[in-house]
């Protein structure tokens, strides 16, 4: 079974001052037993009183690892804000490993997670062009096709896995956005419009770490891979990463088969899948996405078969 195979890629843990969150995803990665735990923390912030016992309080998930696994452990002193913190962990975290699968503080992975990422990583660890392995699939349950996963351009931080040889386009600055805007990445007009003014906005403000990794896999003509159905739930209420996306929080997850794996052919985006994301976003902030996928499911119904790809 799947399931069962021994997680032997290495698991990279994202924690600061939440362990009423960061308790909850642990336990999610013990039940997975991987071989090495990688965890990064950022330090109390010096005018939050608080910070300093809730940090602390984190950080003792390292005393819980009771099982045969390697921690490895990178702690800040001071806080460097997000930013900065996972910027330079997974700088840090592709220093010691050749790929790993990534989770933050707030991110609850359903079981099948763990092997689904390690199946990727395998399946696709020399072929350039796919750079990343989402766990989030904002669209739940709703896409009706037989394939186990779809190829996107589109990126999700709430769970993923990658390897060095990708990491290391890493551009945090987007030094190379002006010269790249003019291209079409996405033959969507409306997509392409949207997703320009994404990367406009984070080059101007210099705020957050992944869209410049959005940005960054774009630039080399990278693919994600994004499972059928999602398997990962932010069970964050607050934080830089969720804000304006907090109807997309405890989105249920959902167990993925796979025994019988079939792979999307040829490798290339779906556009079905790209175009209702791109929808996704654009109605739902600050609405619930619960509705948007109960109308979506619907229709999706009536217009069967589709695209497989």
């Amino acid at each position: 079974m799947a399931l069962l195979m021994p997680l032997s890629t290495p698991v990279a843990f994202h924690i600061f001052n939440r362990p009423q969150y960061s308790s909850q995803v642990f336990a999610a990665i013990a039940q997975a037993k991987p071989q090495a735990l990688l965890i990064v923390a950022d330090g109390p912030r010096a005018d939050v009183p608080e910070d300093q016992k809730l940090c602390q309080q984190a950080r003792a998930i390292v005393d819980q690892v009771d099982w045969e696994c390697e921690v490895l452990t990178h702690f800040s002193d001071s806080n460097l804000g997000g930013r900065c913190c996972n910027a330079q962990g997974l700088d840090w975290v592709f220093s010691q490993v050749e790929e790993a699968i990534i989770l933050e503080d707030d991110c609850l992975p359903h079981p099948s997670f763990f092997p689904f990422c390690q199946a990727m990583l395998a399946q696709y660890r020399h072929l350039s062009q796919v750079m990343t392995i989402s766990g989030s699939n904002f669209l739940g349950d709703t896409l009706p096709i037989p394939q186990t996963y779809v190829f996107s351009k589109f990126f999700v931080s709430w769970g993923w896995a990658s390897w060095r040889r990708a990491w290391q386009c890493y551009d945090l600055k987007m030094t190379g956005w002006p010269q790249y805007r003019q291209a079409q990445f996405f033959p969507q007009p409306a997509l392409a419009d949207w997703v320009t003014q994404l990367f406009d906005w984070a080059y101007q403000n210099q705020q957050v770490w992944d869209i410049p990794w959005f940005y960054s896999c774009l630039a080399q003509n990278g693919l994600t891979v994004v499972p059928k159905v999602n398997l990962v739930s932010n069970i964050g209420t607050q934080g830089s990463h969720t804000q304006g996306n907090q109807g997309l929080n405890e989105l249920p997850t959902f167990n993925l088969d796979l025994d019988a794996m079939i792979h999307p052919d040829p490798m290339v985006p779906n556009p079905l899948f790209e175009q209702l994301i791109y929808e996704l976003f654009t109605a739902n902030s600050p609405k619930s996405a619960q509705p948007f996928l109960k109308k979506l499911k619907s229709n999706l119904k009536k217009i069967l078969p589709m695209d497989p790809r």
